[in-house]
């Protein structure tokens, strides 16, 4: 047609095939990149080359998500071919954050030993900043998060790998690879002293604006670290509260105001970071609830309280949808789509609740069209189609979607 797309669609479907990333559009990407490369130097450069590691990383997730294998070693290759070369620069070397993302896409390839020799070396060239250091915090926090995902079961979890990890970020001290077993004494010291860092950051003040974004981003890290912590050496209920208390502190700064301007100041008026604490303990429970019988109540609540707050968190919305798939009653669920979209005016819920309803018809329709004899449909077909596309028409009447691309084409896509 003597057009191409650039980037990729990952919500539409061609077909049976998903459509993903262009040849023409995947060189024109690669060579703004190498472009770029040549322009900048110093902290843009470092920036620049965890820009373009991430942005390998999602092509990789998306070989992963197509169960593609063999686009995959390929993908796999290129990606770790670029990452060394970028880890080579004399700049990079003790870029911490580079180091995380190569680590995380050797652990994505099924490398896993791999990504854990990497995550050692990188844990001890960082230095001993212990949870002082942003970066230190960001990369075990990962570190351990992976590692907790290949846990069978949370019984003997203080044993564990991740348990270790999280130890030795509170000592301050050079770090010392697993050698298969936790002392329960440094257990006990490691709970004392994020105890105390925690409530060190909840109660002071940043001097500037900058010192904001930085200790908003260390109080996250610092948050996720504790509260799995607590999850592995005590249970889900203990990394639960933690997450309550912080959410409670950075509601409600209280009467820290500053005495010119008399506005509240402090790491409680950063938003962001209360986001991303919901969205840590939102992954938790998912997660808690994947490997151990819990009720999906507290789960549900969490969610909904944090979408009426964050409508256009992607990441919460897809918690969202993959919990409502398994009750068979839609109605709670779109009642609250429906509040969320009269109450906002971002586009998300709106394009989530049309992928809800897309699945909830797939579903109908796998349910009806099986080849078993007579069937009882458990869901019955009642007017979905109708109702997908009165939100789509609602959905381009507001004011971002008449001006959203995906928005029009999905809906093109599904009158086909």
């Amino acid at each position: 047609s003597g057009f191409n797309s650039i980037g990729h669609m990952d919500t539409m479907l061609r077909g049976r095939h998903h459509i993903g990333h262009y040849r023409e559009g995947e060189e024109f990407i690669q060579n703004v990149f190498h472009v770029l490369f040549l322009l900048f130097s110093g902290k843009e450069k470092s920036n620049l080359s965890i820009c373009w590691l991430q942005y390998e990383i999602s092509k990789v997730v998306q070989c992963l998500q197509a169960k593609k294998k063999k686009k995959l070693k390929a993908q796999g290759r290129k990606s770790k071919k670029l990452a060394k070369n970028l880890l080579k620069a004399p700049d990079n070397r003790n870029h911490l954050s580079l180091w995380k993302l190569y680590a995380y896409l050797e652990w994505l390839l099924g490398n896993i030993d791999d990504a854990r020799k990497v995550f050692d070396t990188a844990l001890c060239t960082a230095g001993t900043g212990g949870l002082k250091s942003s970066q230190l915090c960001s990369l075990s926090l990962l570190y351990a998060q992976l590692e907790v995902e290949l846990l069978e079961s949370i019984e003997g979890a203080v044993m564990s790998r991740a348990v270790h990890i999280l130890t030795k970020l509170t000592e301050s001290g050079p770090y010392v690879p697993y050698s298969g077993q936790v002392l329960s004494v440094n257990v006990l010291k490691a709970r004392k002293t994020y105890e105390h860092a925690l409530q060190d950051y909840l109660s002071k003040t940043p001097v500037s604006d900058q010192h904001q974004v930085s200790d908003a981003n260390q109080l996250v890290n610092l948050v996720g670290c504790y509260a799995l912590f607590q999850y592995l050496t005590v249970g889900i209920d203990a990394a639960v509260l933690i997450y309550a208390q912080t959410s409670e502190k950075l509601e409600d700064p209280g009467p820290q105001t500053c005495e010119n301007t008399g506005k509240n100041f402090g790491i409680q008026n950063f938003p962001t970071a209360l986001e991303a604490v919901t969205v840590l303990h939102t992954n938790l429970l998912r997660f808690h609830m994947k490997i151990s019988v819990y009720p999906l109540n507290p789960l549900r609540e969490a969610l909904t309280e944090a979408l009426k707050r964050y409508p256009s968190n992607q990441s919460l919305w897809r918690s969202y949808i993959h919990i409502q798939r398994k009750s068979h009653s839609a109605s709670k669920a779109r009642r609250f789509f429906d509040g969320v979209t009269r109450s906002t005016n971002s586009l998300e819920p709106w394009l989530f609740a049309i992928q809800a309803e897309q699945m909830r018809k797939k579903l109908t329709e796998n349910v009806q069209r099986a080849d078993v004899g007579e069937i009882h449909s458990t869901i019955p077909e009642t007017g979905l189609t109708n109702r997908i596309v009165a939100l789509f028409e609602h959905a381009v009447q507001s004011e971002n979607g008449t001006h959203c691309p995906l928005l029009w084409r999905m809906y093109l896509s599904f009158l086909v």
